[in-house]
């Protein structure tokens, strides 16, 4: 029997060349069609980002722009440029409408309040996320449940709680009903947040033979940073803008906060109306939040974002 070094030469081995592509092929247009849709897709969105930014920004300015006019120029030219800049109606809103004492206290409470939501809401939820004990989930559950229970139906029972402590219309009364008020999203948010947190950190923490105490402030309490700072500056929102509770509790003249003073200047105007003097204090309200917000930016979103990657 014998071999041949000559490969056989069935079509089926050795392909043939390749036919030339007809010129009028119609291409697949999946790829395309999905390229048109996404550019239709991104400039909607992006469309809808700016619609929603002049919302938002136009407002801001026009009151900072309304804040260095006359009065009569607010009325008859409300949307042009002041023909000079007015710093006079600052002035005399921080003196004579006490915006400046309004403001000194605000600053009081909220940073006392702060303080106290921020140490009191870490150490709660670093328990709730880190130790199994009984009752854990019963206790995380009551501090959400108090983030839907309507603070207006806790104003009367408040009130008279406040008043048998002789805590009403004092500062750090204020201080501690606004800490009561923002704990349970504090524990909320910052339960998830140290959720993410390596185990293995505070484990070798406890091996070097740290405490539980030690290990929080000087290990988990740095790492969760990003965290503190988000739920922080959702707090100072809620807390530099309230007005429901400080009306209720706080009716001194002489501690009002700055809510209450922006809405005795529109009130006490009736009918002079300096609201040059008026937009000036509202945008002295204004500008501690935005920034506070323009300073810390990238660490809410980073906390915002910090458990959504593993």
């Amino acid at each position: 029997m014998k071999t041949t070094d000559t490969p056989p030469t069935g079509n089926a081995l050795i392909p043939g060349p390749r036919e030339p592509r007809p010129t009028g092929a119609a291409k697949t247009p999946a790829r395309t069609e999905s390229g048109g849709e996404g550019k239709v897709l991104n400039v909607f969105s992006h469309g809808v980002l700016i619609i929603w930014a002049i919302m938002v920004v136009m407002p801001l300015l026009w009151a900072v722009m309304t804040s260095f006019k006359s009065d009569k120029a607010i009325f008859t030219s409300p949307w042009a440029l002041p023909d000079s800049l007015r710093f006079e109606n600052w002035s005399r809103a921080w003196s004579q409408a006490h915006m400046s004492d309004y403001f000194l206290n605000t600053i009081l409470v909220v940073g006392g309040s702060l303080v106290g939501t921020l140490l009191l809401g870490s150490m709660a939820a670093y328990v709730l996320a880190r130790f199994e004990f009984p009752g854990n989930r019963f206790l995380y559950f009551l501090f959400i449940g108090g983030m839907s229970f309507p603070v207006i139906l806790a104003l009367v029972p408040l009130f008279y709680v406040m008043q048998g402590m002789a805590l009403l219309n004092t500062m750090h009364g204020l201080i501690l009903v606004y800490i009561a008020y923002s704990l349970p999203f504090t524990v909320f948010f910052l339960t998830a947040f140290f959720r993410t947190l390596p185990t293995s950190v505070a484990e070798a923490a406890f091996i070097d033979g740290a405490s539980h105490t030690r290990t929080f402030f000087q290990v988990m309490l740095p790492m969760a940073r990003p965290g503190l700072i988000s739920v922080g500056i959702f707090n100072f929102l809620g807390q530099w803008n309230q007005y429901l509770l400080p009306t209720v509790l706080n009716t001194e003249q002489d501690q009002k906060v700055l809510s209450q003073g922006l809405v005795q200047l529109a009130v006490s105007q009736g009918y002079k109306g300096d609201w040059s003097g008026l937009f000036a204090g509202l945008v002295m309200a204004m500008l501690p939040v935005l920034a506070a917000y323009i300073v810390f930016q990238r660490q809410v979103v980073a906390g915002l974002t910090a458990g959504a990657v593993k």
